[in-house]
């Protein structure tokens, strides 16, 4: 078996098998890309079968010359995923990378935005002009139901049940989950849906998604990136931010104003609880008022 037909299946292996989507496919199939180009740089000679764990422990100690400790550790996940599809697959027996440990990295908490501060972005948008409305709207929708960017770019009309009080959202491996929005967020997405988009030349296929370019068809993440840099810069935030840092405010203001991890996992669309638990380190307090309202010796 070569590299590339063995990344070929693979690819296929993530998407049929495991839901994934693109994004994550990409990402996985860019730290194999990485050992692949490694062994062609330095004219090795060896197969996906027949790789040993020689091989990769000189590839991971090459490569921690050049990255940092976190992305190193992703990097030993994605070729640890790659052999393991193999081993299902009966083309190897183990893993290369069985006795090759990750380095040891603290859990990073994500940057949040404090309340002001949000109003301060969302009052910084040029109302004069349509793609204004548009944008308020789209922030609005990140901080309010603390979607991924990919979640808000592939939203659709009939994807809001705003009677019922609901957006449908459609996250990682196309897992769909129903999640509340307010009267305020409605309200902006109505003025956007009303006063701009309602004028817009919409073109074929995009007749359904919500957000759209001045064009008339669906934004690009990098779009919705770009608005919220240029809306950074122009109010001076001296913080590093990007459309989850929004997602992550309105995880941690709900948790600072007492609202249940569980309740907090499902409107995320968090497989395990385990990953909704980082909010609890941004907010230790909510820990202390736990105990004082609940424990029978407070």
């Amino acid at each position: 078996m070569k590299w590339e037909q063995a990344l070929k299946d693979y690819k296929l292996y993530l998407k049929i098998e495991r839901g994934l989507s693109k994004n994550s496919i990409d990402n996985y199939s860019r730290d194999v890309r990485k050992l692949i180009n490694y062994l062609e740089d330095n004219k090795i000679s060896t197969s996906p079968i027949k790789i040993n764990s020689e091989t990769v422990q000189q590839f991971i100690y090459e490569i921690a010359k050049s990255v940092n400790a976190r992305s190193q550790s992703r990097i030993i996940s994605g070729l640890r995923s790659f052999f393991d599809y193999l081993i299902f697959e009966d083309y190897r027996v183990s893993n290369p990378l069985e006795l090759i440990e990750s380095p040891k990295i603290g859990r990073k908490l994500p940057d949040t935005l404090s309340e002001e501060e949000i109003d301060k972005l969302i009052n910084a948008i040029d109302l004069s002009k349509p793609q204004g409305e548009r944008n308020r709207a789209i922030l609005e929708t990140l901080y309010g139901c603390g979607l991924r960017v990919s979640e808000l770019t592939n939203l659709k009309l009939s994807d809001l049940f705003f009677d019922e009080g609901f957006i449908k959202v459609t996250g990682k491996g196309d897992k769909q989950r129903f999640v509340p929005i307010v009267n305020i967020t409605q309200k902006y997405i109505n003025i956007y849906r009303t006063e701009v988009r309602n004028h817009l030349n919409i073109q074929a296929g995009f007749e359904d998604t919500l957000f759209l370019n001045r064009r008339g068809k669906q934004l690009t993440r990098a779009m919705i990136f770009t608005i919220i840099k240029q809306l950074a810069e122009k109010v001076g935030l001296k913080k590093s931010i990007s459309p989850h840092t929004f997602r992550h405010s309105f995880a941690t203001h709900l948790l600072q104003n007492d609202a249940d991890l569980r309740s907090i996992q499902l409107m995320l669309g968090h497989e395990s609880i385990t990953t909704t638990e980082i909010y609890v380190h941004l907010d230790k307090s909510h820990l202390t008022k736990v105990v004082e309202k609940y424990h029978p010796r407070k």
